[in-house]
């Protein structure tokens, strides 16, 4: 035989050796979900790829409203119900007709909708039916959004059968049943961290906290709860600024923090001279969550107004009653 003909078949058979032989992580476009778990359903679509079967390789297919998928070669195969390892063992068997050894890989390439779990301070919490593959991002956009008093957080809890939560720090819980992870919600939304930007898995649980608070009272512009929703601290001057600024009838010296003991009902009094720290004499302080700014009215305010209320409240007995003259 010549010695090109030879060469020829060694080099042919040497191509087939390597395609049968290949990696199946290389013949998988997506990473491949946990097989001997989730159950093919009405609606999912997939991708098969077969090993020197070019015609049915490849290509996505939807389940049909009766569970099926109908396929060069193979015909019609009830999919629903069956699992992803399921369907892969069903479709060599089929395949037995025509290769010696058939090699099928199966990947989902997009998901019937799927419960995904999205609670705490957003648009619309509750359970979102996710249809198809979706980001972290996009789930909470589903649900409204953060809303203003969100938390600087966003907790993902993930089920271990569809694998531990793709990002640092990711830990189990002590049952070994989920992974827990924690992303950083504004450095998220303002596409800082884009690789924080994970996909969604079926039954996840999104958790975003309600945000940490410090409280103002008094003679303060704007009285209430100041959320601290980019940092666990604000100082007293800038929870001053946010919220309207000092009234004229304030007494800066006199302003006192209330601050919780040990998470208790009880609280510790620290002094605070707003004066000499918006004067540069003394350091900003910081208030903690659940502090309470208290900025009391001045003596001769206070003495200002109940002169003012009782010549009020004497003309007033005047015109009703006439004892004055």
């Amino acid at each position: 035989m010549p010695i090109k003909i030879i060469l020829f078949s060694l080099l042919v058979v040497a191509s087939m050796a390597i395609a049968q032989d290949s990696p199946r992580e290389a013949l998988q476009p997506t990473p491949k979900l946990p097989a001997d778990r989730y159950v093919l359903g009405v609606d999912d679509q997939i991708v098969v790829h077969a090993a020197n079967v070019p015609d049915i390789s490849d290509k996505a297919i939807r389940l049909d409203d009766s569970g099926d998928i109908n396929m060069p070669m193979i015909g019609r195969v009830r999919a629903a119900g069956l699992t992803v390892e399921g369907l892969e063992a069903e479709l060599r068997n089929r395949l037995k007709t025509y290769l010696e050894h058939p090699d099928v890989v199966v990947t989902v390439s997009e998901f019937r909708a799927q419960p995904v779990s999205i609670i705490g301070e957003v648009g619309s919490p509750g359970v979102q039916q996710v249809h198809g593959p979706k980001t972290l991002v996009e789930v909470l956009s589903l649900a409204g959004g953060p809303r203003q008093d969100a938390g600087p957080t966003v907790l993902i809890t993930r089920r271990l059968t569809w694998g531990r939560v793709p990002l640092p720090g990711a830990t189990d819980d002590p049952t070994g049943t989920f992974s827990i992870a924690q992303v950083n919600l504004k450095a998220l939304l303002n596409a800082q961290d884009p690789q924080d930007n994970i996909p969604v898995r079926p039954y996840d649980v999104l958790s975003v906290p309600k945000a940490e608070v410090v409280y103002l009272v008094g003679q303060i512009g704007k009285v209430g709860s100041l959320a601290l929703s980019d940092n666990q601290s604000i100082s007293v001057l800038q929870a001053i600024s946010s919220s309207g600024g000092l009234l004229p009838a304030a007494a800066p010296r006199n302003a006192k923090i209330l601050r919780p003991i040990l998470g208790g009902p009880r609280r510790a009094e620290l002094d605070v001279d707003i004066k000499k720290i918006l004067e540069g004499k003394a350091n900003d302080v910081p208030l903690l969550p659940g502090d309470i700014l208290l900025v009391p009215a001045s003596t001769g305010y206070r003495a200002g107004v109940r002169a003012i209320e009782a010549v009020l409240q004497l003309g007033t007995m005047a015109a009703v009653y006439g004892i004055v003259r």
